[in-house]
């Protein structure tokens, strides 16, 4: 798992090792240029005589690019520094010069060096910063960009802790940002590097261990795929059907048949002990998938709305029944698309609610709040804690990156899935996946609501590899992603045997 702390919180384990004179900088510096070594080696299978930029700023984060600028120079790297005003690491200027590397100022040359570069170092900003990039910083960025699409072969980015001009701790991006390739962050993640909007230009995320004693609770967490089996209900030796989860379905109807099919399909291969479908179209889904069973019936998690228009009151009728069960014996559930309107005032986190932007701003407008789509894009965070606070349930905001936020302190946020996922049906496919881990897993969630959340984050991981698995670098559809799911849960899975549900 990938975990991140505010940069208050990292401030704060500094400083009892900064006091007893705990070299953090070396460290840092050594281990970022052990890192950008191994990015010239596999990019030309060497280091001698490649060439590095560093843009360098006044603060911390311009020493680390200083130092391990010269650790580089001292193994033939030629390496050139920027800097982005008069003051400036005075040390860190010395150790490169000493190696041999050299301190250049002239804007002229900041974008012929960027372009002949194979790498490029941003250490403009650190986590004291706020705001967007100004000045003579964003001249630099902007040189720099230009230089790269000068380069047939433009230079990799290695951001210095944080890519400079996001915000550290929200995930903001106000101005000019110079998008990484790679972002090699020391003690510990930082909550942007996570949160959108930020996350899409920090790159790879690579955390460097400097000694730092950091609070159990981390701020942003992202799981990844070793997470996986500690969440998945496993089925033990002894399990059978029913122990194994039911679940219920209410989707889809007549005029949008699709949908019960594909929530049925996806919540058959994701592997739970039964499904049941309530609805108009029981016809359709048996003939599609056999297993699932029509009718009511005991269950122990339920899927709600997707294909469910506002003029079907058949369907609404059954999910505001449901309801009842949901409230009154704690059945898990899951409210999608057409059954957000029926959302009761409060439920528990044991509801999880996946609306995207424009429907999570709906929900929030019924309950007093003044947020467009474009208000919650712009800070998704924010308005999934107020959703939760608002409504009891946790909130998984569907995007690019997924945001979870339930009945805990950390955000869950994922990143996993292609572009090519935002096709018509997905959701579909992720509600009855969901609706599947929640059946699974329901006796956990009532000892522990905050689980929810935590299942959540690992629908959504196994959707996006699902995307992936389904047509590698290419378009999917929401059934070809659904049939990808067995053999993707399957390989995560791998060698692993959590929480047997018998």
């Amino acid at each position: 798992m990938l975990l991140s702390w505010t940069s208050a919180q990292v401030r704060a384990a500094e400083e009892p090792l900064l006091a007893a004179g705990v070299p953090l900088m070396d460290r840092a510096a050594f281990a970022l240029a052990t890192r950008v070594g191994a990015l010239l080696r596999e990019r030309r299978g060497r280091t001698t005589g490649a060439r590095v930029l560093l843009l360098v700023g006044p603060g911390n984060n311009g020493g680390d690019a200083l130092f391990a600028g010269s650790h580089l120079a001292r193994r033939g790297v030629r390496v050139v520094a920027v800097t982005a005003g008069d003051r400036v690491h005075g040390a860190g200027v010395a150790a490169l010069r000493e190696a041999g590397g050299l301190v250049a100022r002239a804007n002229d040359d900041v974008r012929a060096l960027a372009a002949a570069a194979d790498v490029v170092l941003d250490g403009l900003l650190g986590i004291g910063a706020s705001g967007g990039l100004r000045g003579r910083a964003a001249e630099l960025v902007a040189l720099v960009g230009q230089g790269r699409e000068d380069d047939e072969a433009p230079a990799l980015v290695v951001a210095v802790d944080a890519p400079s001009g996001i915000g550290v701790d929200d995930g903001a991006v106000s101005g000019s940002v110079l998008p990484a390739d790679v972002t090699v962050t020391f003690g510990g993640a930082k909550p942007g590097l996570l949160l959108p909007p930020a996350t899409s230009v920090a790159g790879r995320v690579e955390v460097v261990d400097v000694g730092l004693e950091l609070p159990d609770a981390p701020a942003v967490a992202r799981l990844e795929d070793d997470d996986v089996a500690d969440l998945w209900p496993v089925p033990g030796p002894q399990a059978h059907k029913y122990t194994r989860g039911v679940v219920g379905v209410i989707a889809g109807a007549r005029r949008y048949p699709g949908a019960a099919v594909l929530s049925t399909t996806a919540a058959v291969l994701t592997g739970v002990g039964m499904v049941r479908y309530l609805g108009d179209v029981a016809d359709l889904v048996v003939a599609r998938r056999p297993e699932v069973v029509p009718g009511v019936g005991r269950v122990q998690a339920w899927v709600f709305g997707p294909g469910v228009s506002p003029d079907d009151a058949a369907q609404r009728r059954r999910i505001e029944h449901a309801w009842e069960g949901v409230q009154q014996r704690g059945e898990a559930a899951v409210c999608d698309a057409g059954a957000l309107a029926l959302l009761p005032a409060h439920v528990g986190p044991h509801v999880i609610i996946t609306p995207h932007a424009g429907e999570l701003a709906t929900v929030l407008g019924t309950r007093g709040e003044r947020v467009d789509r474009a208000g919650v894009e712009a800070e998704p965070v924010r308005w999934a804690r107020r959703a939760h606070e608002l409504t009891g349930a946790t909130v998984l905001l569907k995007g690019h990156v997924t945001v979870v936020v339930g009945a805990q302190e950390a955000v869950y946020t994922q990143a996993d899935a292609p572009a090519w996922l935002s096709t018509a049906g997905s959701g579909d496919v992720l509600a009855g996946l969901l609706g599947a881990l929640l059946a699974g897993r329901a006796d956990d969630i009532h000892e522990d609501p905050s689980l929810a959340a935590a299942l959540g984050a690992a629908a959504a991981l196994v959707h996006g590899r699902a995307a992936h698995r389904a047509n590698p670098h290419g378009p999917v559809s929401a059934r070809m992603v659904a049939r990808a799911l067995p053999d993707t849960i399957a390989e995560l899975l791998t060698g692993r045997t959590a929480h047997p549900s018998a």
